[in-house]
């Protein structure tokens, strides 16, 4: 949980709260606060095709080459720290570049982490423990979004906000340093691992290629509204409210308390309808932005859209060992990829539809009018997929 929070909740999510006081002090604009989103997405694409190709650099260079998921995460939790603290420097020219790097190092922390607690878990027999730690990146958000109130409030800079973030992002690193390390499960003894039964077969190609597909399409949903929801609200709120404060960190806990709640979902149930579940919720949560723009409506429609956000994950990604075990990390890092695909779509998409319309509101309102209707094709696929293979 703490790895993702430092990872997630500060190396990705601290620039949502940030970008309102950014915007304030002069030092970004709409348009390049967009582009810098993208590049932080674009990096989180780079990350994640990298991890995917790590069991080709093993077979290649040798597994002594190529770090563990352990030594992946220790690293990258260094490298976040440093990467925002960085941003709290006057060097605008640097911050693309900044966000790539921190995007490429919010990948492989999250897959790694992922991967190893999982597999750790799994070892132990209680893989459903597993989506106590997608709590991380909620707490994260909420670490970052309670205190630009009353950094605001303190007249407080973006720089200062970033290199408070960075100290944060230290402290945060001290909970996991000493516990992710080694491998995810002990090796078998030989004569454990010659009983041991066959991996089952892997799903017909095109549900894996539906799977991950549809989980491209929730980066592209959620994203606008993560990345603009502070904007958002300040613009139709009056001005001098507090609120828009308040519907990031609303957001975060959303996040944290729908990763706790599905940890208690059976493990019978059908992840495909679970799947296509959250992302009908993150649909009506963008639709109430849309149709009850007022504090009630944001303030519902944030808790809305955080409750399956890294839930969406988990269930994917148990999906994802179900269809296709053999592959391992190859296919969760594909996944990752294509989600980070969608990540990238979303705010260029959005820039380009505020400079059409009329109005900046309207502008958004195309925006998250989109981002539910994909949310809303996604789960029409995992609903094809649970009734074309049933099980």
């Amino acid at each position: 949980m703490a790895a993702l929070a430092v990872a997630m909740g500060i190396g990705r999510f601290a620039f949502t709260p940030l970008l309102p006081m950014m915007l304030h002090d002069g030092v970004v604009d709409i348009a390049t606060g967009s582009w810098l989103a993208t590049a932080n997405y674009a990096g989180y694409l780079a990350g994640a095709l990298l991890y995917m190709a790590l069991p080709w650099l093993g077979r290649r260079w040798g597994a002594s080459a190529v770090p563990g998921n352990a030594a992946l995460v220790r690293g990258g939790l260094v490298a976040t720290v440093l990467l925002t603290g960085l941003l709290a420097l006057p060097w605008p020219a640097s911050w693309a570049l900044l966000r790539l790097l921190a995007g490429v190092v919010s990948a492989l922390v999250f897959l790694g982490t992922a991967n190893w607690c999982m597999g750790r878990l799994a070892h132990l027999g209680r893989p459903a423990l597993g989506g106590l730690i997608f709590c991380g990146p909620g707490l994260g958000i909420v670490f970052t979004g309670l205190p630009t109130g009353a950094m605001v409030a303190a007249g407080w800079s973006a720089a200062a906000g970033w290199l408070a973030f960075a100290v944060l992002a230290a402290v945060l690193c001290g909970g996991a340093w000493t516990v992710i390390r080694g491998s995810e499960a002990p090796k078998p003894e030989p004569e454990v691992a010659k009983d041991a039964p066959p991996q089952p077969a892997a799903r017909p190609v095109p549900e894996r290629a539906l799977l991950a597909t549809a989980y491209s399409l929730a980066g592209l949903g959620y994203i606008i509204t993560a990345t603009f929801l502070p904007v958002i609200a300040r613009a139709a709120l009056p001005a001098g409210s507090l609120w828009p404060d308040l519907f990031w960190p609303m957001f975060g806990a959303g996040v944290a308390l729908g990763a706790f709640l599905s940890t208690r979902i059976a493990p019978t149930r059908d992840r495909r309808m679970l799947l296509a579940g959250a992302f009908l919720l993150q649909a009506v949560a963008i639709g109430l932005g849309l149709v009850w723009p007022g504090r009630t409506g944001f303030a519902l429609g944030s808790l809305l859209l955080g409750l399956p956000f890294t839930a969406i994950t988990f269930f994917a990604l148990q999906e994802a060992r179900h269809q296709w075990p053999q592959a391992g990390a190859g296919f969760t890092g594909l996944m990752t990829a294509l989600y980070g695909i969608g990540q990238i779509a979303g705010p260029p998409m959005a820039a380009a539809l505020l400079a059409r319309a009329g109005s900046q509101a309207q502008g958004f309102d195309h925006a998250l009018g989109v981002a539910g209707s994909v949310l809303v094709l996604g789960a029409a696929i995992y609903g094809f997929m649970a009734w074309r293979w049933r099980r």
